[in-house]
């Protein structure tokens, strides 16, 4: 069976799908094979993946409500992983899923033919905490939690917190927390390594090392339609997500 991480945060700009785009190719460097699954409906990892999401005729919408099956969606990428993409089209899947029963079970019933196929399968989820994210951590036998070094980006994460305990209650009782994976951290201040010492004991967490680099060349790899290791793979930020794939591997 793969391990399939479900990447989660409700608040927008913690680096979400980087963590997904940079984490699944440092992965595929190591000669897993991985699928990265596109759950919001901005669809930001498929087009940072070098994917116009308007040009799609099938995503992952189709997969779950459509009766598509997801292995005629995925997408394979250039010496990369594998992509489920999602379009906008995502964004009607909410009001849908909750006619469906099971509704928190539906992605799950999706990945399940494909799941022989793949390592790893990676999962980015919307920056919210409705049904696709719980869909996301009931499909998922882990959740990482990327968390800004900032103060004000902590607000929310007792939230979701409350939201995984729910879904280990109800509907995936074998998900795990594998940690807080801090972003955008900038060593250089006081702030921000105060915030990342205080941050296993706020929330009884595991912190996971290393933490990644505050670094323009994450916002210049989505433009290229490539990870930051394939755009800039000598530098800090590449470094260190390959060194969390290892550490994970």
């Amino acid at each position: 069976m793969p391990r399939t991480l479900a990447v989660a945060n409700q608040k927008g700009g913690v680096a979400k799908t980087t963590t997904v785009a940079s984490l699944g190719a440092a992965l595929t460097e190591l000669g897993h094979r991985v699928l990265l699954v596109d759950l919001d409906p901005q669809a930001c990892l498929t087009f940072s993946l070098g994917i116009d999401p308007e040009e799609l005729d099938k995503s992952i919408h189709h997969a779950l409500l459509g009766g598509v099956k997801a292995r005629d969606v995925i997408v394979g990428l250039d010496d990369g992983p594998d992509l489920l993409p999602a379009t906008i089209e995502l964004a009607t899947a909410e009001l849908r899923l909750a006619r469906e029963t099971n509704p928190e079970q539906v992605l799950r019933a999706t990945l399940r033919p494909v799941i022989p196929a793949y390592d790893w399968i990676l999962v980015d989820c919307p920056p919210t905490l409705g049904l696709l994210t719980v869909n996301g951590l009931s499909a998922a036998s882990e959740v990482l939690i990327p968390l800004q070094c900032e103060t004000l980006a902590h607000r929310g994460v007792g939230q979701l917190l409350d939201t995984i305990h729910d879904v280990q209650q109800l509907t995936n009782p074998g998900l795990e927390i594998l940690g807080v994976l801090p972003t955008l951290y900038d060593g250089r201040t006081t702030h921000a390594r105060t915030v990342l010492e205080t941050i296993a004991d706020t929330y009884g967490l595991t912190v996971l090392t290393p933490a990644i680099p505050k670094s323009i060349r994450f916002a210049e790899a989505p433009a290229i339609g490539q990870s930051i290791l394939s755009t800039a793979p000598t530098t800090r930020g590449a470094a260190a997500y390959r060194e969390l794939a290892a550490a994970l591997a």
